[in-house]
């Protein structure tokens, strides 16, 4: 019995040994706790004492009841002290995790604050132009050349709105993870014109000298068209923005490597304006921060440019890399690997300009349900030379295809957020109607809803095409060319 009891006593203790070894071991991987760790390994040593000395009593000695009891008892008590000190310590833990997500948070609605406040300015700004001009405009003492003027600066704030807005958005799609790629065969060199031909009038307008340098190799890839031209374009403006005039802007493509089935190319983007702090640079890509100094605080944008370029390239499983120095400059080099694709064999007919065209004759059926946009759409149309007749909502649409005349309408403009029945249910409708020359009528989705998601519902609905607003007209007639 007493035997029995010193036995116990040394396997509960060993037990003990074991499991300290672990909760301090545990304590130690999970980090933030090196001091107490460094104490935690002071009991163990005193631990394997006490196992010796129990293991030592039980063979050589001859112990009576008391010291077979004391032992136990000591067992039974280190036991209980263990799974004491345990649950603090995960306690402790516990609050130490709260506590590093609460200033985790404090510091995200420091930072939203920050951006909310910057996001008024940056809204108010444009807006206060457009009303501003349009107002100025509209004065009977304003000649003619001044009335074309204010409506450049007026076109010029919508755009500038735009952009704002569209960061705004893109950057809440990524947030509930509805960013998604959608690859095309792309030419990188055509693309690459194409963003200069888009960015050279913003460094015209400051007498910012932009160069680029591209190396004519393998230029045909599977990518995200839109999302690789938005990235440079975001790496191009914030270059335009941070460099005074008289300074430079370089736009290179480099290619990395290549095999037969991939490359791998570096997008380098260089100017020599102000430069960021190394603080800053840190957190360059982390969405609502912006460096905030007299010089940067007056440039406009909602800092949210570089976090949606670097959704893209971790999207792509690429890198982006930055170098920069206070008052010298900053070079981005952001490197991607795609996918080859086969080179054109043939180059496509050259656009012909929509807007010559003669487009009388041609009747549309206008679906939208909001009286200004009807009004806009209606002008605009109209001065192409089409006729337009408008309904109100989509089971509208429905009916007056189902009891014109085949023919009559050679394409429907359709909106999707309409009262009664959406484009989508309308477009389903008529694709359904038993008449095969009134269910097949070219079908676009003039809206608002502007993303990949919306484009991919159209289709599914039955359009031909999707046109987002604010209207385009070069991009609505290219569209309605297509379907005509």
């Amino acid at each position: 019995m007493i035997e029995a009891m010193v036995y116990l006593g040394a396997a509960l203790m060993a037990w003990n040994v074991y499991r300290y070894i672990r909760f301090s071991r545990e304590v130690s991987a999970k980090g933030g706790m090196e001091q107490e760790t460094r104490i935690l390994n002071l009991p163990i040593l005193l631990l394997v004492l006490f196992l010796i000395g129990y293991l030592l009593v039980g063979i050589l000695g001859k112990p009576d009841l008391i010291v077979a009891g004391i032992l136990l008892g000591g067992s039974i008590f280190v036991f209980v002290m263990l799974l004491l000190v345990q649950r603090i310590t995960q306690r402790i833990q516990q609050n130490e995790q709260i506590r590093m997500e609460m200033e985790t948070a404090k510091k995200s609605n420091e930072a939203k604050t920050r951006f909310l406040s910057q996001m008024s300015h940056d809204l108010r700004t444009p807006l206060n132009a457009i009303i501003g001009y349009t107002t100025l405009a509209g004065r009977e003492s304003t000649s003619p050349e001044e009335i074309q003027e204010n409506l450049k600066k007026i076109g010029t704030a919508g755009q500038q709105l735009l952009n704002t807005i569209n960061d705004v958005l893109e950057m809440s799609r990524i947030e509930s993870g509805k960013m998604e790629l959608e690859p095309e065969r792309t030419c990188l060199e055509e693309l690459l014109a194409n963003t200069e031909d888009l960015v050279k009038p913003q460094m015209d307008s400051k007498q910012i000298r932009f160069s680029k340098e591209w190396e004519k190799a393998e230029t045909w890839v599977m990518c995200d068209r839109a999302q690789l031209s938005r990235a440079l374009m975001n790496m191009l403006s914030n270059a335009c923005k941070f460099t005074p005039e008289g300074g430079s802007v370089l736009l290179a493509m480099r290619q990395a490597e290549k095999d037969a089935e991939s490359v791998t190319c570096d997008f380098i983007v260089e100017d020599t304006g102000i430069g960021m702090s190394p603080e800053f640079a840190e957190k360059l890509f982390l969405p609502f921060e912006r460096e905030y100094t007299s010089t940067v605080s007056k440039v406009q944008g909602t800092g949210l440019g570089m976090t949606i370029t670097k959704c893209f390239v971790d999207k792509m499983g690429g890198t982006i890399d930055v170098k920069t120095k206070k008052g010298e400059g900053t070079k981005l080099t952001m490197q991607l690997r795609f996918p080859t694709a086969p080179a054109e064999e043939e180059h496509p007919a050259e656009k012909t300009e929509a807007h010559r065209k003669d487009y009388s004759g041609i009747r549309l059926l206008l679906a939208e349900d909001n009286t200004i946009n009807q009004e806009i759409a209606v002008t605009l149309l109209e001065y192409e030379g089409f006729t337009v007749d408008c309904i109100g909502d989509g089971q509208a649409a429905v009916e007056a295809i189902r009891q014109a005349e085949p023919g009559t309408y050679a394409a429907i403009l359709m909106d999707i957020q309409m009262p009664a029945m959406n484009g989508y249910e309308a477009t389903r409708a008529i694709r359904a109607l038993e008449d095969p020359e009134r269910a097949k009528i070219p079908i676009l989705a003039l809206t608002a809803d502007a993303f990949q998601e919306d484009q991919k519902a159209a289709q599914e609905a039955g359009m031909q095409g999707h046109i987002a607003k604010p209207i385009d007209m070069e991009q609505l007639l290219e569209a309605l060319e297509k379907v005509l």
